[in-house]
């Protein structure tokens, strides 16, 4: 019989893990043995990096995007379809046609949703470059923006990329400087613990960029409700902050499927953080964003993620014991500004260090992003 294996979503996580079990399990598949089935309900690959660019008018949402059937191997079938259950016990999903899948392997790898509606007032008062209309009318919002206060608050934590509001406010103070109206906006930055960033090292550097730029940093500043016609924001603390512009990074949620299967709490998957596979179901694995891990959100972690899940699925199938483990291994750049960036590589509880800034980090970031369709295809 076929042992099939399923993959839920068209991310950077599934479309790597896809291609990788194409290429290792090749002879199996082309046997008949084994069939990979991506589901995804998006006929579009989104790298979301893209959108830091967007209201910087350095790249267009366009840029972001590429088929998910180029980018996917040919021996890989997809499924372009929403799936409404998962039902560990009887190793089935049910999608939004009715239609019923059954699997021998399984990795959820849907990613997260932006749920600005869990603030009040956020999504009428403030803008946020996470997707593709939010970063369009970012941009449309600076381009006229030349004076006043802009506020960068993190709002929701966890999030994807988190180092992109540093990035933005950076680069935010950068391109107002060049367009010669910086001295006439205060920038204000906050964050909801008691430090710039959730990584120790991260912080520091990013507080004394903030600092030598004349940025003001907001730390244990917790957002709840934003009053977007006195254009307030507002603290569960009991502080208030004017603003002109306000970029506010949004909470993030799972998804619910996660929790109706009963495979972990707030929509994320609880793994075992080195094999990713679920505790509380077998043969069922998640990677990338919607994975309970004790790392970043970052696409540089669903990259990894996906190699160990693919190395561990081809051994299971070919009945050998897996041995293949993820240590948590990050590697992010971080902009310092539009034509400088730094970058940090960790693992589990490593304290990265943060090295200067410079042209050629920055360049070699940009060419990432270009590069980054030939990781996707497992090439790289």
């Amino acid at each position: 019989m076929t042992e099939h294996i399923l993959i839920v979503g068209g991310g950077t996580g599934g479309t790597v893990l896809a291609n990788r079990l194409a290429e290792k399990l090749a002879s199996e598949i082309d046997s008949g043995d084994v069939r990979v089935t991506m589901v995804t309900d998006n006929e579009d690959h989104v790298y979301k990096p893209t959108f830091l660019y967007v209201p910087f008018g350095k790249k267009t949402t366009e840029d972001a995007r590429r088929p998910v059937r180029e980018l996917v191997d040919r021996r890989v079938d997809i499924t372009y379809d929403r799936v409404t259950e998962v039902d560990t016990d009887a190793k089935r999903l049910t999608l939004a046609d009715g239609q019923p899948l059954r699997y021998d392997h399984l990795t959820l790898a849907m990613g997260v949703e932006l749920v600005p509606d869990e603030v009040p007032g956020l999504q009428e008062g403030g803008h946020h470059f996470y997707g593709p209309e939010g970063a369009e009318q970012l941009r449309d919002a600076l381009a006229e923006f030349t004076e006043g206060h802009l506020v960068l608050s993190v709002i929701g934590v966890p999030h994807m990329c988190p180092a992109a509001p540093v990035e933005f406010t950076l680069m935010a103070d950068d391109w107002l400087r060049k367009r010669g109206v910086r001295e006439d906006v205060d920038i204000t930055y906050t964050y909801p613990i008691q430090r710039a960033h959730g990584i120790q090292s991260v912080a520091d550097w990013a507080t004394d960029q903030f600092d030598e730029r004349d940025i003001t940093v907001e730390t244990f500043f917790n957002a709840d409700e934003v009053d977007p016609d006195e254009q307030v924001l507002h603290t569960m603390e009991g502080n208030e902050l004017d603003y002109d512009l306000l970029v506010g990074i949004p909470p993030h949620s799972g998804s619910d499927l996660v929790t109706e299967a009963g495979l972990g709490d707030g929509g994320w998957v609880d793994v075992d953080k080195q094999t990713l596979e679920a505790t509380a179901a077998e043969d069922v694995y998640a990677i990338g964003d919607v994975a309970d891990v004790p790392t970043s959100k970052a696409g540089s972690v669903a990259h990894y993620e996906a190699g160990v899940v693919a190395d561990r699925i081809a051994s299971n199938v070919r009945g050998q014991v897996p041995t293949a483990t993820y240590e948590g291994k990050t590697v992010c750049f971080i902009e310092a500004g539009m034509d400088e960036a730094t970058f940090v590589e960790f693992n589990y509880g490593d304290e990265p260090t943060v090295r200067p800034a410079s042209k050629p980090v920055h360049w070699a970031k940009l060419g990432y992003n270009e590069s980054y369709w030939l990781t996707a295809r497992g090439l790289l």
